[in-house]
């Protein structure tokens, strides 16, 4: 009898131990938790199948992590200017789409006063983009186009480790081969 109850005691604590852990293979991994050291070829990937309407954003730290379906997160482990550098010059050698940038207009009123080393930051973001017109928006305009394009279009958002407000760079992906006046041209055909 005693080696019966010791039985299922030992029973008893082997399932109370194993009860609530997850087997290793199977925890939940999140963006946030490690640098996705492919992040570069996933990035390459996504823009092979990405078109115009499509949308890739190079975020700072604190970008939150959306529960939409159609938002794709790679954690860079790099900083804004180095990933958005690298994202740039991946849309400029594809054949198929350009970007359309849009910054916070806020990030405009951001300075080392309120966050340390954003004056260089801004410095290099202006460097990087001096050849795209950047449309400059309040925050949640921004926002509002994103979340809109993410019901039917696919997002990549790549997070960076910096840690400067309002950073963020938002790209909307067009046609690369085609353009809004031969768009009217070919209306004022018929159809």
């Amino acid at each position: 009898m005693v080696k019966f109850r010791f039985f299922m005691l030992w029973v008893w604590a082997l399932v109370v131990s194993s009860c609530g852990r997850v087997p290793e293979a199977e925890v939940f991994q999140t963006a946030e938790q490690s640098p996705s050291p492919g992040w570069k070829s996933e990035l390459a990937e996504y823009l092979s199948l990405y078109g115009h309407r499509n949308w890739i954003l190079v975020v700072d730290k604190a970008f939150p992590f959306q529960a939409s379906p159609g938002i794709t997160y790679l954690n860079s482990g790099a900083s804004l200017p180095d990933a958005l550098s690298h994202v740039l010059k991946s849309i400029g050698n594809s054949k198929h789409v350009k970007p359309i940038v849009y910054q916070d207009a806020e990030i405009s009123l951001v300075d080392d006063g309120l966050a340390p080393g954003a004056d260089d930051f801004k410095q290099q973001i202006r460097a990087l983009l001096k050849h795209q017109p950047v449309h400059s928006l309040p925050h949640e305009a921004v926002f509002e186009k994103m979340d809109k394009a993410a019901e039917l279009f696919g997002v990549l958002v790549i997070k960076t480790e910096t840690t400067i407000p309002y950073s963020s760079v938002f790209i909307e992906l067009d046609c690369a081969y085609w353009d809004a006046e031969r768009e009217q041209r070919l209306r004022t055909k018929g159809l």
